[in-house]
């Protein structure tokens, strides 16, 4: 899954770079212009990328580090703070 995702984080470096829509003066719903349209819709799959890539591809002892620290500060602030 993780180069999945690193394929589509290429895929929407590539797409992003939009040189054929610049001359482009078409309306979308008659009032927003093409290449902002294309751009919402860029960053709408931006958006869905990277939760895919928080969801199945961020390392898992990361969150274990961060779960151990939380317990820690707790541990200290519960015994009355640092000696």
């Amino acid at each position: 899954m993780k180069y999945l995702i690193y394929g589509l984080i290429i895929a929407l470096v590539v797409v992003h770079q939009d040189v054929w829509n610049w001359e482009n003066d078409h309306l979308v719903f008659g009032f927003l212009p093409w290449t902002l349209a294309y751009h919402a819709c860029i960053s709408i799959a931006a958006s869905i990328v990277w939760f895919l890539a928080a969801s199945f591809a961020w390392p898992k002892n990361l969150e274990d580090d961060d779960t151990a620290g939380a317990n820690a500060v707790a541990a200290t602030e519960r015994d009355g703070g640092a000696a």
